[in-house]
């Protein structure tokens, strides 16, 4: 377990990279079709098996709300980059399902984001570095999949 005051500095070093890559990420954006939330959403449906997911997994995999993604959605479906779908077992659910059209978006814009990524990312690491980075990522994302319980503790490091 480590100190406090660690912790939240590590907090606030992450956190501060993660806004100023993601500033970066946003202003270079290659958005002439899609939207880097819209983008977002066909990279998340993309990694999924037949390229769907329910309605709810995917919101959890966003950073937008539920009514946020819904909206989102339907603009996407409107432009035919997305369908939405019943689902059989569920009539209360819904799937949404990256259309051929918009897998073909979807990675036209992800070929040139990814190069953007790689000059953000990978400017200042090495590849070892890389490593560690996604490995220290990973293993944080793992080890607090489910949210504590306890109070929340402040994020300023002053007030350690």
């Amino acid at each position: 377990m480590s100190d406090k005051a660690t912790a939240v500095a590590a907090w606030e070093a992450l956190f501060r990279a993660q806004v100023q890559v993601m500033r970066n990420l946003n202003a270079e954006f290659p958005g002439g079709e899609i939207s880097f939330n819209e983008y977002d959403v066909c990279f998340n449906l993309s990694t999924q098996p037949g390229r769907r997911s329910r309605m709810r997994d995917l919101t959890g995999h966003l950073l937008l709300t539920q009514p946020s993604v819904s909206r989102l959605v339907d603009r996407l479906a409107a432009r035919g980059i997305v369908e939405k779908q019943p689902d059989p077992a569920d009539a209360r659910g819904v799937y949404v399902a990256l259309t051929p059209h918009g897998f073909d978006v979807y990675r036209s814009v992800a070929v040139q984001h990814a190069a953007t990524i790689a000059e953000q990312v990978g400017a200042g690491l090495t590849d070892a570095e890389l490593r560690t980075l996604t490995e220290l990522c990973t293993k944080l994302r793992r080890t607090t999949a489910t949210p504590s319980r306890r109070a929340t503790a402040p994020t300023d490091a002053a007030a350690v």
